[in-house]
């Protein structure tokens, strides 16, 4: 069955269409645009009247990808800042009006649910696993074996804490402590949650983590393959860190591998990345291009066909 998902983010809107056969899935269409839809919402609680115009004439322009590509289903999921939002009835209304469908506002523990079944679709590393996606708006923590066993989501991302702390271009050296501390108090909760024995495997999701992860493989252009499996260490993330830190927004912008809007909020989402790293006491962490798409996808004919999981 040929499925689409389109994944409205903090910051960003994504599509997926692939052929899901017997918990198998190909890949037959893949893309992201950077609208922020999440911007301002840490502070004012509401979603902006441009972020959510901008954002619905992407998640348009996806459906109609999906139509043209003969999707059987089309599922249309939003995550941390709507659930977030005072005003999500405008969001909800505004994506019915512009597609005709229904969008789904997933919480934290489906996120997380969604996220680590793509993370580990196709995974060759030993078990258990602890799955970290970092968001705009949020960063889920996902510990399990073959399925996932326990979770959190936890209200830092990339967007979120560069709004809250990073007030200058380049980032103060005092405004990225105030990041790492922000972060920990936070994840003083998630070890609770999640327990704090470091996994086999740290699994690491979206586009904080596969873009430092380009940076730091030095890719000339972006190349999805290169980065799905990649393995990088915690002073090589450390290294890459202290490189994007140095630079203006603008100078980042111009990395080859760098996509445009992610610019000004990625030191924020790899200091998250190391904090993570470091409380859970692991010297690496190993890089996935199937993420909630992929989960959602999978789940999406399971729930609405009942094939086998």
């Amino acid at each position: 069955m040929r499925v689409g998902v389109i994944d409205v983010g903090t910051n960003s809107v994504r599509v997926l269409v692939a052929d899901v056969d017997d918990g198998r899935l190909r890949e037959i269409d893949r893309d992201l645009i950077i609208t922020r839809l999440g911007e301002g919402v840490d502070r004012d609680g509401r979603l902006g009247a441009a972020p959510l115009r901008r954002t619905v004439e992407a998640i348009a322009a996806y459906a109609g990808r999906c139509d043209d590509a003969g999707c059987a289903l089309v599922r249309i999921t939003a995550t941390s800042a709507v659930r977030d939002a005072a005003n999500r009835r405008s969001f909800l209304d505004a994506v019915r009006d512009a597609t005709g469908r229904d969008a789904e506002v997933l919480s934290g523990e489906q996120e997380a649910h969604l996220g680590f079944r793509g993370a580990t679709i196709d995974l060759d590393a030993p078990a258990p696993y602890v799955v970290v996606d970092i968001g705009g708006g949020s960063t889920e923590l996902v510990r399990g074996a073959r399925e996932a066993e326990r979770w959190i989501s936890l209200d830092i991302g990339s967007v979120r804490l560069t709004e809250r702390h990073i007030h200058d271009d380049p980032p103060l050296l005092e405004q990225l402590d105030a990041v790492r501390a922000d972060a920990n108090t936070h994840l003083d909760d998630a070890l609770g949650a999640i327990g704090s024995e470091p996994p086999a495997t740290l699994i690491g999701l979206a586009g904080t983590i596969t873009t430092v992860a380009a940076v730091t493989l030095g890719l000339t252009s972006y190349d999805r393959d290169a980065v799905h499996g990649a393995r990088l260490s915690r002073a090589q993330i450390g290294d890459s860190r202290a490189l994007l830190a140095s630079m203006t927004s603008e100078e980042r912008r111009a990395l080859p591998v760098m996509p445009r809007g992610r610019e000004d909020v990625i030191v924020t989402g790899v200091v998250i990345l190391e904090q993570v790293m470091d409380r859970l006491g692991v010297g690496e962490v190993r890089v996935s291009e199937t993420d909630i798409l992929d989960g959602t996808a999978l789940d999406t004919v399971v729930s609405r066909t009942g094939e086998s999981r």
